[in-house]
This record gives C-alpha cells, structure tokens and sequence, in this order.
C-alpha cells in the first residue's frame, strides 16, 4: 500500500485563498486563486471586479486563468464585506469611486502591490485586467503610471477627469470594447484615442460588432435592448484577444 501511495501522482488542485490587506486605514479582502502544483515564481495577473464588488463571476475568471498557469489576485476595491446586491447600492458604490480618481487609483494599486508581493508572483511580470467598473479602474491604474506590463479593460468606461500625462503611461493598453454600447457613446471613445496618441501609448481599442455593455458577462441576459447583455461570440474573441496580449506581455 504505501508503495502504492508513493507511486500515485499529486494531483494538481485550484487554490483560492482570500487575502486581507489595507489602503490607508481601510480594510480589504481579495483573493488570490492559483494551480498549487506550479512550482516556481510565475507572471501575476490582477482581477478588478464590476460594479456590485468582488464576486463569483471574477473568481470564475480568476480559475480560467489559474488553470493557464498564471497566479491571480482579485482585487477588492470596495472594503471588506461591502458588496452590492442590487442595481441601484451598485451604482452609489461604483458612483463613488468613478467621482473620486484619485481615491479609486489609491485602491487598484494597492490591489497590484497585494499581487506583486504574493511569493508565486514574479513581481516584474504582471497585468491587470477588469470588467466594467473594474475596466474603467484598471485604465486609471494605467494612466497613473503604475509599474505593471498591460492592462485589459472588458467593456469599461473610457473616459476620464484626469487624463494621461505625455510619457506617464508605462504599461501597454488593450481596451476590448462593445461597438454598441450605449453607455460609452462614440464621443467618449473618440477622447481616449485622442488621450492615448497624445500621451504616447502603446494602445490597442478592439470594437465588437453586435456588442453592448457587459457582453463577457454570463448573467447579463441575452437582450441587447436593455444596453448590457451577454453576446458568446464577442465574449469568445475578446478572451482570445486577451491571451494573446498576456502572450505578448510575458513572452509565453
């Protein structure tokens, strides 16, 4: 029997274990979702969460990309045990964060200190990826400067108050958009491409035909006059288009 034992594979398991950190005063806690039978430091990958908080949906995202390998840090941005379990707490939330930038940068960078110091994460290759809220919140994180290879925004808001600086943006940009999304009217489009060329960005805007808002998102429904509505065929070209730029990224 214990030859037998010996001889039997360790399956490998997905772990998420949640992490409680701070941004000044205020208590967070985010998850960290891994493949424990990974050995070795490997690239990090920061989850930002839609309007009604980290949920099951980022942690079903945060699997898909474990199972790839990488190490995954959803993020909090909201405080811990502050979820929105309807519309209109949803919007206050994302309402307060999307009227103070500086407030909402302090909280996504402290989510990618909480990746880069996880010790599976090789500090010097992350990205940071987001869904709506969660989109707009990574972008600011871009246009502060942080010190991240990418970020990703899945049908986020593009517009913001406090514009990239020429040079400031360090991290490279892929905004994976829906091309009939009422909610971020074509003027809000056209000031971040005008944003990104004048700061200098290496940038990328993909437009999906068909798409409204929240087209990745599984629970949106399935009608698009509502303005967000899951759309399979966009979802499954942006997931693509999103690999692939994790594939440029870290040269894997």
């Amino acid at each position: 029997m214990a030859a037998l034992l010996a001889a039997t594979p360790v399956l490998a398991a997905i772990k998420a274990d949640p992490v409680e950190y701070r941004e000044g005063d205020t208590v967070l806690e985010g998850l960290a979702v891994y493949d424990d039978a990974v050995a070795g430091r490997r690239p990090g990958v920061l989850v930002v969460h839609q309007w009604k908080g980290l949920g099951d949906y980022e942690r079903r995202r945060a699997e898909m990309l474990a199972k790839l390998g990488y190490v995954v840090f959803c993020a909090d941005i909201y405080g811990k045990g502050v979820r929105a379990d309807n519309p209109q707490d949803a919007s206050a939330l994302a309402g307060k964060y999307k009227a103070d930038r500086a407030l909402l940068r302090a909280r996504v960078a402290a989510a990618l200190a909480a990746l880069q110091a996880h010790p599976r994460v090789d500090a010097a290759r992350t990205a940071a990826l987001g869904y709506c809220f969660g989109g707009t919140t990574v972008l600011e994180l871009a246009r502060a400067g942080a010190d991240t290879r990418g970020v990703i925004s899945f049908h986020g808001g593009l517009g913001t108050d406090r514009p990239a600086a020429q040079g400031a943006v360090k991290a490279r940009v892929l905004a994976l958009h829906g091309a009939d999304d009422p909610f971020v009217p074509p003027a809000e489009v056209q000031g971040f491409e005008q944003e990104m060329r004048a700061a200098g960005v290496d940038w990328q805007l993909v437009s999906y035909g068909g798409a409204v808002h929240s087209f990745t998102d599984w629970g949106a429904g399935s009608d698009p006059a509502r303005g967000a509505a899951y759309h399979e065929r966009s979802d499954r070209r942006s997931w693509e288009a999103l690999l692939a730029f994790l594939r440029e990224l870290f040269g894997s």
